[in-house]
């Protein structure tokens, strides 16, 4: 099964994908989206199209994206919310199962500790997928978290013939 993390922003948004396959994780890509923050707009489209460039390029089966759950600076949240929007849609038109899961869930995923910070976490995604190097910028790392979150949280409907 390949996984799309997306770990949404206004400018910058994190991607990754990885494969799950018998109980095993491995990095396919990851890295950014990256927008000036100037026309909206134009910015909602390019972004839509890149996303869906990457998708048509790794053929994901499962996407996963960071549920939004802060409130401390609504000058940001709201331009996020709207950027995660474009995201969702270009995720649903791709006909693709969408996850969603807060910042808690994703670092008790992945780390086991719900406080962990961005260090920690980007630290245990290179053990589980078996990355040498430091994982940069820190949303392609989220990204590959919410990826792995995505992938163990994942139970397909199973259908059998009884099933009528």
């Amino acid at each position: 099964m390949r996984i799309i993390g997306i770990d949404p922003g206004s400018t910058i948004i994190g991607y990754g994908i990885v494969e799950y396959t018998n109980s095993k994780f491995t990095c396919i890509d990851y890295g950014v989206i990256t927008n000036a923050g100037r026309d909206k707009s134009s910015e909602y489209l390019s972004t839509e199209k890149a996303l869906s460039s990457i998708m048509k390029k790794y053929h994901p089966d499962v996407a996963a994206i960071e549920r939004l759950f802060f409130f401390n600076n609504q000058k940001t949240a709201l331009p996020v919310s709207e950027m995660r929007g474009v995201l969702i849609l270009s995720l649903a038109r791709a006909g693709l199962p969408i996850f969603e899961f807060t910042p808690l869930e994703i670092k008790q995923g992945v780390t086991g500790y719900g406080r962990a910070d961005k260090t920690q976490i980007e630290k245990m995604v290179r053990i589980i997928l078996g990355i040498k190097k430091t994982i940069r910028p820190d949303d392609a790392s989220d990204a590959l978290a919410i990826a792995i979150c995505g992938a163990n949280n994942y139970t397909p409907l199973k259908v059998t013939g009884n099933n009528k």
